[in-house]
């Protein structure tokens, strides 16, 4: 990466609360993250992520798939929009959709994701939230954890960067385990970003080398 900072988007979903979406901000503006948040992009206007993002001053607005005829002008429209505001890496924070392909190739090791479990255990489709804390408790596992990734074609299915791990505790229920989690992920994810900037992450096929 050049010596300027990075410039980041980041894409909500629904009426994602956006504490994932804030803390990579804040992060930026801290100094944390060599980069600055050019937009956060939601899917609906009444997201309170979007008014979050313009308290912190940065740009926020919708682009409703469901306001364009069909997928493809959705991803167009997104395209021209990510590119018009030169970004160099696109966080996705609480984003449940499939990317559309041509962003996912044009932006090839470019964009991220955070899920909030041990990939490439507990992930895919309807893994998210309560479900996916719930499937982690009841395999019997010792640890839970995060998984920051560079996203492909699929749910859940690319490179991995960077996974933490916390403990199940004996009466941890999906709620407890997520808020316990939730900070762990914010963290984990602030450093993947960083390390993006300060160019340190290599693909190599499927895996990541920190450098």
């Amino acid at each position: 990466m050049s010596s300027a900072p990075v410039r980041i988007a980041i894409l909500v979903s629904g009426k994602s609360r956006g504490s994932t979406m804030e803390a990579i901000i804040r992060a930026c503006q801290q100094g944390r993250i060599e980069g600055q948040v050019a937009c956060v992009i939601g899917v609906r206007p009444d997201s309170p992520a979007l008014e979050k993002a313009e308290t912190l001053g940065v740009r926020a607005f919708a682009l409703n798939p469901k306001s364009f005829p069909e997928d493809d002008a959705y991803g167009s429209a997104l395209m021209e929009t990510l590119i018009g505001a030169e970004i160099d890496l696109i966080c996705l924070a609480g984003y449940m959709r499939l990317l559309p392909l041509p962003i996912v190739r044009h932006f090839k090791g470019r964009i991220m994701n955070i899920h909030p479990a041990l990939l490439p255990l507990f992930g895919g489709r309807g893994m998210y939230g309560e479900h996916v804390h719930r499937a982690v408790i009841e395999s019997g596992m010792k640890v839970a954890g995060c998984t920051v990734h560079f996203v492909d074609e699929a749910y859940d299915t690319g490179p991995i960067i960077l996974q933490t791990t916390i403990p199940i505790e004996p009466n941890d229920t999906p709620e407890a385990l997520a808020a316990r989690l939730l900070p762990v992920e914010h963290e984990t994810y602030i450093r993947a970003v960083q390390l993006f900037a300060e160019g340190k992450l290599r693909m190599e096929g499927h895996q990541v080398r920190v450098e």
